[in-house]
């Protein structure tokens, strides 16, 4: 399997309000990087290694903008220019730790890897429902991992695996089969959607419909490269238009650690009526439940099962309901072609 990653593509380095005073050390694809705030309030982002002797710079010091080393005191800027050499006046040519674009939007820290005049802040996916917003309240979770990220990517954009790995969470008595998949592209994204008509309220509108109502029920997963995942589950009763039910937006974004591990980031949003500490824990427990003890276990079991080998080599078995994982693996594929013969 190739430890090839997309270097022109936007990762989620970690979520807005994890920066705090002291910043975040993530590994993202295979590299240790430091993401802290600037005296402005903007981000920046490091390699957490300083070239001298190799320490992390996340171990040091803040001096205003500069991070300090915390071996031998060498201070770099938010460039990655070494400002001060507390040892002489001269700084070393070689001076200098790589430095990464990000951007702080809709609660998410994104890094750019590649080259940073390639750097289109407007192809950023956009989550407008992860901050908090008047009459919703969102929930944020992270995992990691065992496995490569595009396994994790395969799960996400196939449903169908709701009815047999989420049998304690979000299974949907069988409703799945009724349903009718389709995948689509759009310019750059991929759309793995499920629709099902005329069945009873599913999971998320217990308590919320009536028990006999007969409902249509959707599941619209957006894609964009590398792994960045919008869901809307939604509901409204059987026949009348979408608006006239709900839906309860979700993000599922994938950044790979290595090529063996994967940091798993979601939030789901649902309607506000008071601060309700109880259905917040309830809420996080469910979605913990679902992806810690449900969807890891057997991504990390079928990775382990093919890791180090090509996956194609493999000879996977198509379902018709895997397209949309199908499609995302070959449009990786196409770009990272693309950025090899590009330069």
């Amino acid at each position: 399997m190739s430890a090839q990653f997309l270097r022109n593509a936007w990762y989620m380095a970690g979520w807005s309000d994890e920066l705090g005073e002291s910043g975040f050390t993530r590994e993202i694809c295979g590299e240790r990087v430091f993401v802290y705030r600037l005296g402005d309030g903007s981000p920046a982002a490091l390699r957490d290694r300083c070239p001298h002797r190799f320490a992390p710079l996340s171990m040091g010091t803040r001096d205003g903008d500069l991070v300090v080393c915390p071996y031998h005191g060498l201070a770099f800027d938010p460039d990655g220019r070494c400002a001060r050499n507390p040892f002489a006046e001269r700084i070393p040519a070689g001076a200098h730790v790589p430095a990464f674009r990000v951007v702080d939007c809709d609660g998410i820290v994104w890094l750019w890897r590649g080259d940073p005049q390639k750097a289109n802040e407007s192809a950023i996916p956009l989550f407008p429902f992860v901050p908090n917003r008047p009459g919703w309240r969102t929930l944020t979770g992270y995992t990691l991992m065992q496995a490569n990220y595009e396994y994790g990517t395969d799960n996400l954009l196939d449903l169908s695996h709701i009815e047999f790995v989420h049998k304690g969470s979000f299974a949907g008595q069988g409703v799945i089969f009724a349903g009718k998949h389709s995948v689509r592209d759009e310019g750059d994204t991929l759309h793995s959607d499920w629709f099902m008509a005329d069945i009873p309220p599913p999971s998320i509108a217990q308590g919320i419909l009536p028990p006999d109502m007969r409902t249509d029920h959707w599941l619209d997963m957006r894609w964009n490269a590398p792994a960045t995942m919008r869901l809307n589950v939604g509901v409204c009763p059987h026949g009348a238009p979408r608006e006239a039910g709900f839906e309860v937006p979700q993000a599922h974004i994938l950044t790979p650690a290595n090529e063996h591990q994967t940091h798993y980031f979601w939030s789901t949003s649902r309607p506000l009526e008071g601060d309700d500490p109880q259905e917040d824990a309830f809420l996080l427990d469910l979605f913990r439940q679902a992806f810690d003890e449900e969807d890891k276990p057997i991504i990390e079991a079928a990775y382990a099962n093919v890791a180090g080998r090509n996956f194609w080599a493999e000879e996977p078995l198509s379902l018709g309901i895997d397209q949309g994982g199908t499609r995302a693996r070959r449009k990786i594929e196409a770009m990272l072609r693309a950025e090899a013969r590009d330069g």
